[in-house]
């Protein structure tokens, strides 16, 4: 039986579960309002402009589907769609095995690692701006250094690269490797570096060779990692626009024009609103799709 607190009081009462849900909703509530405000809001915004008619000068006229009946027979869409499909199953694999095999690489207790691991990082903080116009100029068709290589090793007509229609795509495609890596490669580190040295160990033990270490080993024990990196891969490349405008401007003709970009070019230069949404919308359905089929897969392999 409960007894009485002392000098004939009740027993304090518990603390009011309200006060603590306000300090809760105390220390997120300035982060949710810079994210509603400026993320939440625009994209629910976005998604209603799908299905209107506007310039940003008069009032949005509700149309319906007609944006996506456009959008369907719109030939840059699917240009672009085939280019942003193109870009990523180039980007992902490269990318995700590149940041895999420097992070073996670097995996290493050795006297200067940590300076070799921050050049791998250094490509992922340089300036967008200063990377594209760097590898433009390598990839220049008649001066460049890789071109000018090339020639050196026997190649009488190498590629023109950004100049080329059949090229450019590729060489955005190893630029942004070249940048992406880095950051990735710490993701890879990380999840190396977790892994017991003991069943390494055990396996030399039992005579398995690098090949079977990493096959059995090292690539199981990653799994979380990749899934992690294969998601946030998938979404960048769906998405990239900025290294694109800068190296190609979507050119040569349309060889490299991508989703983001249409969308862009829709809304911002040429202010239709409404079918620039459209566009935005279906590109964001394409990127939830791929990322709940990951999702389920992940999920299956780990049951």
């Amino acid at each position: 039986m409960t007894q009485p607190a002392p000098g004939g009081s009740k027993t304090p009462r518990r603390r009011q579960p309200w006060r603590t849900t306000l300090i809760g909703w105390s220390f997120i509530l300035p982060n949710f309002l810079g994210f509603a405000l400026f993320t939440l809001v625009p994209v629910l915004a976005a998604f209603a402009l799908a299905f209107m008619d506007w310039d940003s000068y008069g009032t949005p006229e509700w149309v319906g589907l007609k944006n996506f009946q456009q959008l369907w027979n719109d030939e840059n869409f699917h240009v672009a769609l085939r280019n942003t499909l193109y870009y990523a199953v180039g980007h992902i694999p490269l990318t995700l095995a590149a940041a895999l095999g420097l992070a073996m690489a670097l995996n290493r207790k050795l006297r200067g690692m940590e300076f070799f691991r921050t050049a791998a990082f250094f490509p992922y903080i340089t300036s967008l701006v200063a990377v594209a116009v760097v590898w433009n100029m390598l990839f220049n068709p008649t001066a460049g250094p890789i071109n000018l290589f090339l020639e050196a090793i026997g190649i009488q007509d190498p590629p023109r690269w950004v100049a080329s229609t059949g090229w450019a795509m590729p060489a955005v495609i190893l630029t942004s490797v070249w940048r992406d890596m880095g950051y990735y490669m710490v993701l890879y580190l990380a999840g190396l570096q977790t892994i017991p040295r003991e069943y390494y160990e055990a396996a030399r033990v039992d005579g398995a060779g690098a090949w079977q270490r990493f096959w059995s080993i090292t690539l199981p024990s990653l799994r979380p990692t990749t899934f992690f990196v294969l998601v946030m891969l998938t979404i960048q490349s769906f998405k990239v626009l900025d290294l694109i405008v800068v190296m190609t401007d979507g050119g040569p003709g349309r060889s490299t024009l991508v989703l983001a970009q249409l969308v862009y070019r829709e809304g911002i230069r040429e202010g239709q609103f409404g079918y620039s949404s459209a566009i935005a919308l279906v590109l964001f359905l394409i990127v939830f799709t791929v990322t709940v089929v990951q999702f389920r897969i992940n999920e299956r392999r780990s049951s």
